[in-house]
């Protein structure tokens, strides 16, 4: 390798007309792709009381929930208690807790006490009659009551999903990973701060079944012609994770043979639809085996797993991931790479289980680090295919799935308003892990990467900076540039090259100033590694007729300036 730029200044003279006419072209396409962005979200009050911790959050620590519902088919309404553990980090007599109209709380209690408190749009702000003493444990029940807000588009849209199935039966669930989970429970609604642990009963009526997260405790049959079903979470859980799903369900279950020993996987499906489950979700045990590898132990073998046929397409609800996809392969029959892989498994079964280890186990801080949730999952469905099927059916997967890639705004949002960045999370995250295991350029160390990622950061909160400096310790690269490229820009790099005798020029473009990603290319058939850099660099080539192609695993652009032929 070596860097001549006096060496090119004098070519590029001689090539003066082909080359401005190129580079017109090119300044065109970045003008084009850096002033079409997005116009900046205009933020409320609302979005920093729910997005940030607030005074009345950061003062203590949620231990316990112990989450009372009934269910009301009939009026779609809601009620119920909350009672929350907390511990006292500093002492402080106001405390706030999430409830979204219309939603309400009629009461709150302490030792006996009712509280008195205040609203502001979604939030309740309570003020505590006895003193908060540093390190001690207290509670206080909270009574809310109310119709919670149906989702017309689940699950993109937050709320309560209220249908019937096939025979009539009610068939409800939630899905609210947007909205939040205080849109139909009070919570401390931000999830930087998780549970320790849970209990949730659910009453619904007699002839039917609710299924929420973790085990089931009991059943209570109660004189009013409903039923109460009691089930436990211990292990931390965020609240988006937390749900409740009724219907005329029945169940079958099979135990998997794990890398912590059994595991109990649990199935609860529509009646009439047990047949196609029992065959569909076979993809279930071919999923562990395939994330158990490369992701290291399911991360909630207390709670066991759950896969829980719901009203709508599914979600990732802790140990008790919902499925809709209609008993087929693909994303709802379709395969959203182009490539024919992705009829090869159930997307939402695979994707929707990926999430036990990136969003559940590890989850993210702000929603605007979101990319941590979707970007590792999207990349779990073409390890899954690597396992199961090959490398190269892996890379043709995730490189098909670029056309679903805007390139609309950053990846990243904006922190402390509750705002989620682009939809490219999901592709443009898959991509570039997919670039990172390249440039790691050994794929045993690359499983290391993401097993020691999931043990370092097991049933944690965590920001997207902390697993971007893991990733780059661990492959002892700096990563910084490429991450605020690929993450905070949103524009694609575009590698520039020329030949010229046997000279190989190039740089990159449409980027950040100091954007230095290594890249692979292949002079004829034979593989080699660049270091380009915003500056053009010159390397040899052995011969004049040496053929320059760029490896198509690096999402990026490529525009050949002029060919050594021409």
């Amino acid at each position: 390798m070596i860097n001549n730029i006096s060496l090119f200044m004098k070519m590029s003279r001689n090539l003066c007309t082909t080359f401005i006419k190129m580079s017109i072209i090119l300044i065109l396409m970045i003008f084009s792709f850096g002033f079409l962005h997005a116009q900046p979200t205009q933020f409320s009050r609302q979005d920093t009381l729910r997005g940030s911790i607030t005074p009345e959050r950061e003062w203590w620590d949620l231990v316990y929930y112990d989450l009372k519902v009934k269910v009301d088919p009939n009026d779609r309404s809601i009620a119920g208690t909350n009672t929350v553990y907390f511990k006292v980090l500093k002492p402080y007599q106001t405390i706030q807790i999430d409830l979204q109209e219309p939603m309400n709380i009629s009461k709150v209690t302490q030792n006996g006490k009712e509280l008195d408190f205040t609203r502001e749009g979604s939030v309740f702000l309570i003020q505590l009659a006895d003193d908060q003493i540093q390190d001690k444990v207290s509670s206080f029940d909270i009574h809310f009551s109310g119709r919670p807000k149906v989702s017309e588009r689940p699950p993109w849209e937050g709320g309560i999903t209220w249908a019937k199935d096939e025979n009539g039966n009610h068939f409800i669930a939630n899905s609210n990973q947007g909205d939040g989970a205080s849109v139909w429970w009070p919570c401390k609604d931000h999830a930087y701060d998780e549970v320790d642990s849970m209990q949730i009963s659910v009453t619904v009526p007699q002839d039917l079944m609710d299924v929420s997260n973790g085990r089931l405790r009991e059943v209570i049959k109660n004189k009013d012609k409903t039923k109460t079903y009691v089930w436990f979470v211990s292990n931390p859980v965020n609240n988006y994770g937390v749900n409740i799903s009724i219907g005329d369900y029945v169940h079958f279950s099979e135990v998997y043979d794990g890398e912590q020993g059994p595991l109990d996987c649990d199935y609860y499906v529509l009646r009439y639809n047990k047949k196609k489950a029992v065959n569909q979700f076979k993809d279930v045990p071919k999923m562990f085996e395939a994330f158990e590898y490369w992701f290291g132990p399911y991360p909630f073998y207390k709670d066991g797993y759950k896969l829980v046929e719901v009203p709508y397409l599914g979600m990732e609800h802790q140990s008790c991931v919902t499925y809709g996809n209609g008993y087929q392969n693909g994303y709802l029959g379709t395969d959203l790479s182009g490539t024919g892989w992705g009829l090869k498994f159930d997307f939402i079964i695979i994707h929707e289980s990926g999430h036990e280890w990136f969003a559940n186990s590890i989850t993210y801080r702000d929603p605007a680090d979101m990319w941590v949730h979707e970007g590792f999952t999207a990349y779990s469905e073409n390890l899954f295919l690597d396992y199961h099927y090959g490398k190269e059916a892996s890379a043709e997967y995730v490189k098909g799935t670029r056309m679903n890639i805007l390139n609309d705004t950053p990846v990243i949002g904006q922190y402390n308003v509750n705002n989620r960045g682009s939809g490219d999370m999901y592709s443009k995250g898959s991509n570039l892990l997919h670039m990172l295991r390249q440039m790691t350029d050994d794929d045993e160390k690359w499983r290391k990467v993401l097993r020691g990622l999931n043990e370092t950061f097991y049933h944690q909160t965590v920001t997207s900076s902390q697993v971007e400096e893991y990733l780059a310790s661990q492959m002892e690269m700096d990563l910084k540039p490429f991450f605020d490229q690929y993450l905070r820009d949103d524009r694609i790099p575009i590698l520039e090259y020329a030949t010229f005798g046997n000279n190989f020029y190039y740089k990159w473009s449409n980027c950040k100033p100091d954007f230095n990603m290594p890249v692979r290319v292949f002079v004829n058939d034979t593989s080699a590694w660049i270091k380009p850099v915003t500056e053009w660099t010159v390397s040899e080539l052995n011969s004049d007729n040496d053929k320059i192609t760029v490896d198509p695993n690096f999402y990026i652009s490529s525009f050949q300036l002029i060919d050594h032929q021409n």
